[in-house]
């Protein structure tokens, strides 16, 4: 199966997998670094955009045990399904982020481990849609890969496409949005071996 094609299998994987996807992932944030990062940013009770959400464990369920406004956001039914078993009182949508237009700003705005599963000219066009759902000093954090390239892992046994621009053109495409880098790691240890962006929006 060539990239392409299994690019376009990415929510379909995660519409037969995501309960295996949930026990696999745990419930326990093992991101406390970054994940405290992105929190200080915010302010108390602010709202925050969780884009591709999944289960809404552990992050989401993070963010509303201190006291944040939680919307998710994801492509698959199923993930929703179990986001909403999990945190039944946190609003929640399905949307494919490429097309995400919410009409609304949010003072925070996460990515984790979903982003990157985005063709690198799809990747491209998301910086505008993080901007459209920035509020004035919004935090932004997602992850991707450590350097360009494309990288196929495997989820019960099926192909998983994960996608990535370099570091310099991460950092473009934020200034050209109006975010500020405020951390950068590649292969942190400390995510898990993630390369982790946080951002903030300046403009």
């Amino acid at each position: 199966m060539t990239e392409d094609r299994v690019a376009d299998t990415v929510i379909d994987v995660y519409r037969r997998h995501g309960p295996a996807w949930a026990r696999l992932r745990g419930d326990r944030c093992t991101e406390q670094r970054w994940f405290g990062r992105f929190c200080d940013l915010l302010p108390e009770g602010a709202s925050v955009l969780d884009i591709g959400c999944g289960s809404g464990k552990p992050l989401a369920r993070e963010l509303v045990r201190r006291g944040f406004a939680v919307t998710g956001v994801d492509a698959a039914p199923e993930m929703l399904a179990l986001f909403r078993r999990n945190l039944p009182d946190t609003p929640a949508c399905l949307a494919d982020m490429r097309e995400l237009a919410l009409g609304q700003r949010f003072a925070g705005l996460l990515a984790w481990d979903s982003f990157f599963h985005l063709r690198p000219d799809d990747q491209r066009k998301m910086f505008r849609r993080f901007q459209d759902h920035a509020a004035p000093g919004a935090a932004l954090m997602f992850t991707s890969g450590p350097s360009e390239g494309c990288a196929i892992g495997d989820m019960e046994g099926e192909p998983l496409y994960h996608g990535s621009l370099g570091p310099e053109e991460y950092r473009s495409l934020l200034q050209a949005c109006g975010f500020e880098v405020a951390g950068h790691a590649a292969e942190d240890p400390e995510a898990g071996k993630r390369t982790v962006w946080l951002a903030r929006q300046t403009g």
